[in-house]
């Protein structure tokens, strides 16, 4: 960290930075010196971060970013806002739609030089998916009332720790036929560490990214089948995998206490890639590192003997 960091000494507020990608950007944020206020519903996930952090360096507090009031003692006093919050369960035009543009207002009222909206792939007002249309109303009330807000739309996010690659990893360890929904459906992975890099980046330097949007995808679209298959091999096991036609997959989507609903096929079967609209990584000074460069080192621990595992493919 340099002492000139535009970052250091700044108090900057995360809603929804107890989950997966807020740790990754409250650790990047805590190495250039900021000052972080995490709030969330379960603020007792965010406990773990307490050690990268030095005295004084971290709040952890309660906010339902859904509640204004609360949403306001969140970002009193902070110089920069970053909005994490998002789910694919609940009222999410209220969650991701209207709640953050409560946000945003009061991001500006309350005098915050930088606001950063995380957003997704996919945002689109004709969205087939409720997900889709809520995340464009969020960042259409955001840019309303922070004209200057930078809206960073992800694609799916890989990390060791995520719940991306390793739930298909847990259904490939234990499963030897597997369905494959969508299957030529592509994906565009990022890795977690260079999004919390890249949003780090958008919020030191409102001036010079403030007010755009960025889509952030890997180096490298992948299908659905070919990401499966992937897996499988860096565990060394030999699988099997069925395409789903999309007529079922929709049936199937639709049914009750399934692993995905209507709305994560509607997205799903649209695809999770840059559409090349926007800038990305490279404006923002960042070389992103694609899921091969991990992948079989975190799969050891699929694997039949775990690190003692034979290195050639092909095992049970």
């Amino acid at each position: 960290m340099s002492k000139s960091d535009p970052l250091q000494n700044k108090l900057v507020t995360i809603l929804g930075g107890s989950g997966f990608v807020g740790g990754y950007v409250a650790q990047a944020l805590l190495e250039r010196g900021a000052r972080l206020r995490i709030v969330s519903r379960n603020p007792s996930r965010a406990f773990a971060l307490k050690p990268l952090a030095n005295l004084g360096q971290l709040q952890i507090g309660r906010c339902d970013i859904t509640n204004e009031e609360e949403v306001r003692a969140a970002v009193d006093g902070a110089d920069a806002i970053i909005n994490m919050v998002g789910s694919f369960d609940g009222d999410l035009t209220k969650l991701m739609g209207d709640a953050a543009g409560v946000v945003a207002k009061a991001a500006a009222d309350g005098g915050s030089s930088a606001l950063v909206h995380i957003s997704a792939i996919g945002a689109d007002p004709e969205s087939a998916a409720v997900y889709g249309r809520a995340n464009a109303l969020g960042e259409k009330l955001v840019l309303e009332a922070f004209p200057k807000a930078t809206i960073i739309r992800p694609s799916a996010l890989f990390g060791k720790d995520d719940n991306f690659i390793n739930l298909f990893a847990q259904m490939i360890q234990l499963a030897p036929v597997l369905p494959v929904f969508g299957p030529d459906s592509k994906l565009q992975p990022a890795f977690v560490d260079d999004v919390a890099l890249a949003i780090a980046e958008a919020l030191a330097n409102p001036a010079k990214h403030g007010g755009k949007t960025y889509e952030l995808g890997g180096p490298e679209q992948i299908s659905m089948m070919e990401l499966n298959m992937r897996i499988a091999d860096a565990q060394h096991r030999k699988r099997h995998f069925l395409a789903v036609p999309d007529a079922i997959s929709a049936l199937f989507a639709a049914l009750p206490l399934t692993p995905i609903n209507s709305d994560q096929w509607a997205l799903l079967k649209q695809g999770n890639c840059t559409s090349g609209d926007y800038p990305g990584f490279k404006e923002l000074g960042i070389k992103p590192r694609p899921l091969d460069a991990y992948l079989d080192k975190w799969m050891v621990r699929y694997r039949q003997h775990g690190r003692f595992s034979k290195s050639e493919a092909g095992a049970a």
